[in-house]
């Protein structure tokens, strides 16, 4: 017996009623297989043909039915369209009990009679008829053969935002977008409006010089086409376009201007530009707000309604300062509002700044892991090393909880993102952007009902929700991951209709993969535990260092599950087949390493032996076995300096239990030699000014703080500076300080870093630290 809710609610921002009779069973549930569709001539086209359209192609697609479309009542069921405007349709009544009565609202109204039954799908306007399809289709039960509507239905839904969009950029940045097909990228904007988006970015310039080999079209005329798109599905249609060039260089200004003047007379329906201020983008506002002003006045000779958008990202105060001035001196009608974006001033101040006649829509990243906007908190460090920046990234709650946070400070969102596998993220953005108040795992099962199929709708929204999971905490302590892994083998051997689905591809790739890095972190970090033994042992420090690496390199010579890492390879190779997901840059010439390519990290070591071999070799110069036993020993003793001493692994969640902070934007996960860097794997995981905090000191014992990282550590204990012993700023080089007896006669101590005046360096530059220990010295 399945599951129905009965829920009332009503939010302060828009009114959204929801009403399913609770008391629905499977016997009435409103069967559609010989139904027909009925359309109201009044709905503008060309959504007048676009929704029924939809409702056929995607019912035939999951049962094989042809839904009719007649101008008719005939007998058994019909499903109705029909505007709120409308007090009949072929002579039958419009139900006026549950009337949208706002922009882009729906009702969705049962009329179960004995002979006849009728499902309205009635829209406040055009985009309402729309969604209105999409809820529909969203909760029809669709298989083969089979399509029903558990019950009788009476609900009204208006959106509580009113931007709701995704960035789909057809450019060769992109992991997936590059490769695809104008069919493509119409069905993905009709499956995006089917989930509530209303709005979508494309990128009509940058990179026009740098053409993707994976371009179907050229990108000249996908921009015309993505418009024609947008102008099927009644969606606004935006572009991101930043001016990376001198403002103030007529030649050039004038140049620009054209370009945007001529697509603008090409592109069938424009609605918003969007000018990043930075990221890219150099210009001061001085120069940027009359070259928007001027773009604006091209703009409305084609498109009437169209407006300009500015965020003010990598900004300085004086030029922050100087676009409010602007705003509230000059109140320029052209310009719609502020974009926030990363590198924007604070959401809540800027929208504090915004005179209320402008709107303000945020760019959300949702798309990237680490070095990003919203970072995964304390991310394996397993993870961050091979999943990298874009892998796929289900993070259902987490994004639902940042929704929640900011969007009150807006007036929605176009979401940044550079490929399909956020594709969960985005339909949650866009659900809570229509309704806040939407239950995450509610989303999830829709998601799954609509794209998996009804039997599998509840086991897979639990099985995205574990992926999300697969994320949290120490990765080697996660015995989640394995059930996780269990649960989706499950599903996948029964489902084997599903393996041409990219979606369903994408999920599992997701659960093969968190796997399989768990099972070699075990594996090789044992390998590595194994090797600093032998180590300490050593008497010969070259056969040690001979027998260390041997055991190490096990990890490639007899790896850890490879089952599981062909099935990984096949599943990369079917996501390219299937929706152009480059996850290899020699494979599938994805732009570079770091955009989305798991399968070349697939195997990035997870134990330090690359590191080892190169200090082996260095080691082995050495003038007299002594040093390199000493040697030898520090590398061996490296996270486990002894009784009563402390070692911290700054960025690793599972070796950094005393430290207390987490780095803003995540740029504490390194990113060298593309992601292949031989350095040990603790320096690649940093923080500029990271806490940590000790207890359970002995009193009676002197304690020496020691930092590896690179440039300056300004360290303090319980607020004191403290003068180094030894200061070494080159890379992976030691720092150390001597602890005052007095700090450690309660038995506990706070250690923290000021940070340093480095605005001038570009981050890459800024110092770092990565390892800290606190050794325990027995006084005499």
């Amino acid at each position: 017996m399945k599951r129905f809710l009965s829920v009332f609610w009503l939010f302060s921002l828009l009114s959204t009623f929801l009403l399913i009779d609770s008391g629905t069973a499977r016997s009435q549930s409103i069967q559609l297989q010989q139904a027909a569709l009925l359309v109201s001539p009044g709905i503008p086209a060309p959504m007048r043909e676009t929704a029924p359209q939809v409702l056929q192609e995607e019912v035939a697609k999951r049962t094989g039915i042809r839904l009719t479309t007649r101008t008719d009542w005939p007998k058994n069921t019909v499903i109705a369209f029909a505007l709120a405007t409308d007090t009949e349709l072929y002579g039958v009544s419009v139900p006026t009990t549950h009337k949208p009565d706002k922009p882009e609202s729906f009702a969705i109204v049962t009329n179960v009679q004995p002979r006849q039954t009728t499902i309205w799908v009635i829209g406040h306007d055009s985009r309402g008829i729309l969604f209105g399809t999409g809820w529909l289709l969203r909760n029809l039960r669709l298989s083969p053969k089979q399509a029903e509507l558990p019950g009788s239905v009476a609900l009204v839904s208006a959106p509580a935002y009113p931007i709701r969009g995704h960035q789909l950029g057809y450019r060769t940045t992109a992991n997936s977008y590059d490769a695809w097909s104008v069919a493509q990228y119409d069905q993905y904007i009709r499956e995006l409006a089917l989930f509530g988006t209303n709005a979508v970015e494309a990128i009509p310039f940058h990179e026009d010089d740098k053409p993707s080999p994976h371009f179907k079209i050229p990108a000249a005329e996908m921009r015309i086409r993505i418009g024609e798109i947008c102008q099927k599905y009644d969606v606004d249609h935006w572009v991101w376009t930043p001016a990376t060039f001198d403002l103030t260089d007529a030649p050039k200004r004038q140049a620009e201007l054209d370009r945007h003047e001529a697509f603008y007379r090409a592109c069938p329906r424009l609605n918003h530009i969007f000018v990043p201020g930075g990221d890219p983008g150099h210009n001061h506002p001085r120069d940027l707000m009359p070259f928007l002003r001027d773009l604006h006045t091209r703009l409305v000779r084609y498109h009437p309604t169209g407006r300009v958008w500015l965020s003010l990202q990598g900004f300085s105060v004086d030029q922050m300062d100087y676009v409010f001035r602007y705003l509230n001196t000059e109140k320029p009608t052209w310009l719609a509002g502020l974009v926030h974006g990363p590198g924007s001033p604070p959401l809540a101040q800027t929208r504090f700044r915004l005179p209320k006649q402008y709107q303000m829509r945020q760019y959300p990243d949702i798309t990237h892991n680490i070095r990003c906007e919203f970072p995964v908190e304390r991310w394996d460090q397993a993870f961050a090393l091979t999943l990298g920046r874009e892998a796929a990234n289900p993070r259902p709650f987490f994004f639902a909880r940042t929704q929640a946070t900011w969007a009150p400070f807006t007036d929605g969102f176009v979401s940044y993102s550079d490929g399909c596998h956020d594709d969960v993220n985005k339909v949650v953005w866009s659900m809570r952007g229509w309704d806040p108040t939407k239950d995450v795992r509610e989303i999830l099962a829709e998601y799954s009902r609509f794209f998996f199929g009804p039997t599998l709708a509840e086991p897979v929204a639990d099985g995205i929700a574990a992926l999300e999971q697969n994320w949290h905490g120490p990765l080697a302590e996660n015995g989640g991951v394995e059930a996780s892994f269990a649960f989706w083998q499950k599903l996948e051997t029964d489902a084997p209709a599903l393996s041409t689905n990219w979606r369903w591809q994408l999920l599992l790739l997701r659960a093969y993969y968190d796997t399989y890095t768990r099972r070699r972190l075990l594996y090789e970090q044992r390998l590595e535990g194994e090797a600093n033994a032998l180590l300490l042992r050593a008497t010969d420090p070259k056969a040690a260092m001979r027998q260390a690496l041997s055991l190490v390199n096990q990890a490639d010579k007899q790896p850890a599950a490879p089952v599981l890492r062909r099935r990984i390879e096949q599943l990369c190779t079917d996501l390219f087949a299937s929706v152009g997901l480059q996850t290899s840059v020699e494979r599938h010439q994805a732009r570079s390493p770091e955009r989305g390519c798991v399968l070349d990290f697939v195997d990035y070591p997870l134990n330090n032996r690359w590191w080892l071999a190169d200090q082996f070799a260095r080691i082995d110069s050495l003038p007299d076995k002594a040093a390199a036993q000493r040697r030898l020993h520090e590398i061996a003793t490296w996270e486990n300096p002894g009784p009563g001493s402390f070692y911290d692994d700054v960025s690793s969640v599972s070796k950094g239990p005393r430290v207390k902070t987490i780095s803003d934007d995540a740029t504490d996960i390194a990113w060298w030699d593309n992601g292949s860097s031989r350095t040990r794997l603790s320096s690649q995981t940093f923080q500029r000014c990271p806490a940590l905090d000790y207890e359970n000191l002995d009193p009676g014992a002197r304690y020496t703080l020691r930092v590896v990282g690179f440039g300056e550590a300004l360290l303090r204990v319980d607020g004191q500076r403290l003068e180094p012993t030894v200061y070494n700023r080159q890379a992976d080089t030691v720092k150390e300080w001597v602890v005052p007896l007095t700090a450690t006669q309660d038995g506990r101590i706070q250690v923290t870093f000021d940070q340093p005046e480095e605005s001038h360096l570009n981050w890459r530059q800024n110092s770092r630290i990565s390892d800290i220990w606190l050794i325990r010295e027995q006084l005499e």
